[in-house]
């Protein structure tokens, strides 16, 4: 009864306002590509040094949770995860969206993600110190399964092509070890170039790997970004009803997004991940996932927001964050004078129990206030002009990466990749399992490169890796989770081939549907991957023991993933990715992108941000136009992209007070 008397702290009018403008202020922060949540609470962290203690936090916690929840956003409307959290949300959110659906995913966005944030902060409010145990449990050895069972969704995203999946995700492994090793201190494939050592930022990496290929595929064709909705509006209604339809699902995703949380490193991605893992793993339809399931939208978004609260429970008992804006929230914590540590809910439970109320309560203001945003999102992406509309998204992921370490390089970076992965992509070798190895790589290798030295010393190499009792648990999850979907893919070939048998008639049909040959292109590419393989392995054969072992196994992988693939291809069991609608002049559209991309990001540090980013917008406008309007139509739009180039180059330089680069002019 003593917490709940903490209740009324956090119901003062003052912190309601603070939780209801955090909330709202998160959201769109999140919604924007590269704006993420550390960036968002990190800005407003001077500002609660005046505040009382326990009104600063509950700001602190309202903007964190909100910009978790506003990289939905981004993800179902523009296929960008506005937060790393947000990855998987793109698998289901965008198709969805593309057929007209846009408005129903995000009410289901919305509902799972109050849900999800929910479960976490009652959990951080009822369990935080027996869950915290939970957490000292894992060690080196624990995180690197944990990383290898979160691979595992490779499966799920690459059923019919999972060799293709597999390569991929040993390409963004590969991308996590550029730079200075985070064992062993060794520096790795920076080519000589310093703007490596700090190794491939992930934030633009997303952008990039995600958003550069949309542009591309965007002015390629006149037709509308997004289906009008068949039904009008956020579809409330049906939204509470699908959503009490997997209440198992929700609540399933919700604590495995809190019991992630509570690891101190691992975030909303990987929970994400996981739950959509295994939301497709107990689906009865999981051939439905990717293609635009409402179930994988409902587990991503469910799980990510409930990191938020799991994530709080080792901060405040142990002293460990574990995300950014957690430790950046312990800072705060430091700097009022509070004492971290098991006793905090003694002699502290003012200040943590009124931060916990007011935690859960800015969570469900998050309820109307994002269904509000919501409301106008879809319905004003779909008005918005696509020669408007590019341009704007293209600022975005310029912004975005820019603003991450002020830094030019990481935006030549994000473009640089971008365009590799539209390539990739257009032959079948998807973003997703390439953010998923860029994403866990570090967590991967850090694991294993401890385990591996540990067992050596002690002599106990098979038992590190295979004899502790939490790792096998997950061995045995990550098994399950990548055979079930091959042994699925198995059993509906042998069904439709006994389907087909019974009814000759048929049979023609289904095998052109189900064709396979060789896949000349995917065997290229992966003749060229063998040699990326073999440059990586005799890449860390002058590195130390602890900086090569890792590499060295990702190469190998590498090479016979792609080889696998390449005996496949000749044995004609490969299938060519289908080929994209083109529209007329699209490939010269998408070639002048990518030309005014790479002039623009080359030109930024030389001529200055304002004028090569508004005189790439108006090109990017003149590319994007299909439909050629009058004057005065274009008119509105100068006017337009102006008002958007200023308006963002303010909020940077002045709100953000980011050091824009000025070059030449400004």
């Amino acid at each position: 009864m003593a917490i709940l008397g903490y209740l009324l702290g956090a119901l003062t009018p003052f912190n309601l306002m603070l939780a209801l403008a955090g909330v709202v202020l998160g959201t769109i922060v999140g919604a924007l590509p590269g704006l993420s949540a550390t960036m968002a609470v990190a800005v407003l962290v001077p500002f609660t040094f005046t505040m009382d203690p326990a009104a600063g936090l509950i700001a602190l916690g309202a903007i964190y949770t909100g910009a978790i929840y506003g990289g939905a956003y981004a993800a179902i409307l523009v296929n960008t995860p506005g937060t790393p959290s947000a990855i998987a949300t793109t698998f289901d959110g965008f198709p969805m969206a593309r057929r007209g659906d846009g408005g129903l995913a995000i009410s289901l966005a919305t509902i799972a993600s109050v849900v999800g944030g929910v479960v976490g902060a009652i959990s951080l409010l009822l369990l935080a110190p027996p869950l915290a145990k939970v957490a000292l449990a894992f060690g080196p050895t624990e995180y690197f399964w944990l990383a290898i069972f979160g691979l595992t969704l490779i499966a799920a995203l690459s059923v019919g092509n999972t060799l293709k999946g597999l390569i991929g995700a040993c390409l963004g492994l590969f991308l996590s070890m550029v730079g200075v090793a985070v064992v062993g201190g060794d520096v790795r494939y920076t080519l000589g170039m310093q703007r490596f050592l700090g190794g491939v930022d992930l934030t633009s990496a997303i952008i990039g790997l995600y958003c550069i290929p949309v542009i591309l595929d965007l002015v390629a064709t006149r037709d509308p970004h997004l289906q009008p909705a068949e039904t009008g509006g956020l579809r409330l209604g049906e939204s509470w009803r699908m959503a009490w339809a997997q209440k198992f699902n929700v609540i399933r995703s919700s604590v495995i997004g809190t019991v992630i949380g509570i690891l101190p490193g691992a975030g909303g991605s990987i929970a994400g991940l996981v739950s959509y893992t295994e939301a497709r793993r107990a689906s009865k339809t999981p051939e439905r996932f990717g293609k635009g399931a409402p179930e994988g939208v409902v587990a991503t978004e469910a799980a990510n927001n409930a990191t938020v609260g799991g994530g709080f429970i080792p901060t405040l008992v142990l002293g460990i964050p574990g995300t950014p804006p957690d430790a950046i929230i312990l800072g705060a914590l430091l700097v009022q004078g509070i004492k971290i540590g098991p006793t905090l809910f003694s002699t502290e439970a003012g200040v943590v129990y009124t931060f916990i109320w007011g935690l859960l309560i800015a969570t469900l203001l998050m309820l109307p206030a994002g269904l509000l945003i919501g409301r106008y999102a879809y319905g004003s992406m779909m008005k918005i002009p696509k020669a408007v509309l590019a341009p704007t998204v293209a600022l975005l992921t310029v912004i975005g990466s820019f603003a991450i370490h002020s830094n030019v390089d990481d935006v030549q970076t994000m473009v640089g990749l971008g365009l590799i992965a539209w390539v990739l992509a257009r032959y079948g070798f998807a973003p997703s399992p390439i953010v998923l190895g860029l994403v866990l790589g570090q967590i991967a290798e850090q694991g294993f490169v401890q385990t591996y030295l540990i067992g050596n010393a002690s002599n106990r190499l098979g038992e590190m890796f295979f004899g502790r009792p939490i790792s096998i648990g997950i061995i045995i999850a990550a098994v399950v989770t990548l055979a079930y979907p091959i042994l699925a893919e198995r059993l509906a070939r042998r069904r439709a081939a006994r389907t087909a048998a019974a009814t000759p008639a048929a049979a023609a049909p289904a095998a052109g549907a189900s064709a396979r040959g060789r896949d000349v292109p995917g065997m290229i590419l992966s003749a060229c991957f063998v040699l990326l393989g073999l440059l990586i392995v005799f890449g860390a054969r002058g590195l130390s023991a602890l900086g090569s072992v890792f590499p060295t196994t990702i190469g190998l992988a590498l090479i016979v993933f792609s080889l696998a693939f390449i005996g496949l291809g000749l044995a004609g069991r490969t299938a060519a990715p289908a080929p994209r609608a083109e529209g007329e002049g699209g490939t010269r559209h998408r070639i002048a992108l990518a030309a005014i991309m790479v002039i623009w990001v080359l030109l930024l540090p030389v001529v200055g941000f304002f004028v090569t980013s508004l005189a790439a917008f108006f090109v990017i406008m003149a590319v994007a136009d299909y439909d050629r309007p009058g004057w005065r139509t274009w008119f509105v739009w100068i006017l337009a992209g102006t008002a958007i180039v200023a308006g963002f180059w303010w909020l940077m330089s002045n709100v953000l007070l980011l050091r824009m680069p000025a070059g030449l002019l400004f």
